[in-house]
């Protein structure tokens, strides 16, 4: 039976996360409905990259959520790099948190990305602000924010069960060394 950690393992899933991020950026773009909405919906690509990161950095490199999140930025009609760099920032400080909050428990990763999300967010608001930037009201962004901390369960929970997505044991984290 081949390891969790095996390289191979770690490629697939560097393969699979752009694969979903494109499939969320596909479906998040989708006419389905042509009148604004009165909220903003949640961001699944951060929520997504920010429980991949708790639980195994080692598949996110830093050039792969960089080209993620830049694609995402064009994608949404959004200053090129601001939220993508916003984002990398995010998912590096939880990836350097993650090897201190293994053995916490998941109220406290929920706690650790709910803040971590809500700094990006507000750095996000506060640039676009400070430079000028037509920015939405700022209920759509609460709304999305707090949309995004409300789907952080189930997305981990389908990162955990679905994709097998779990946190590094001791044993494996010991293993894996310095590539974290």
């Amino acid at each position: 039976m081949a390891s969790k950690t095996a390289p191979s393992r770690t490629w697939t899933m560097r393969g699979i996360f752009p694969l979903l991020a494109l499939l969320m950026i596909f479906l998040h773009l989708l006419p389905l409905d042509t009148l604004p909405r009165r909220w903003a919906p949640p961001d699944l690509l951060l929520a997504m990259a920010f429980a991949w990161c708790f639980r195994r950095p080692d598949f996110l490199p830093v050039l792969l959520l960089a080209a993620t999140f830049f694609l995402a930025d064009l994608a949404y009609q959004r200053p090129p790099g601001l939220m993508a760099l916003l984002s990398l920032l995010g998912c590096e400080y939880i990836k350097s948190r993650a090897l201190h909050l293994r053995d916490t428990t998941y109220a406290g990763e929920w706690l650790a990305a709910a803040m971590t999300l809500t700094a990006v967010i507000l750095a996000n608001r506060l640039i676009l602000g400070v430079t000028g930037v037509p920015q939405a009201q700022i209920s759509l962004t609460v709304t999305q924010l707090a949309l995004t901390i409300l789907a952080y369960p189930p997305v981990a929970l389908i990162s955990r069960k679905l994709l097998q997505v779990r946190r590094l044991s001791a044993a494996e984290a010991e293993a894996m060394g310095g590539r974290l």
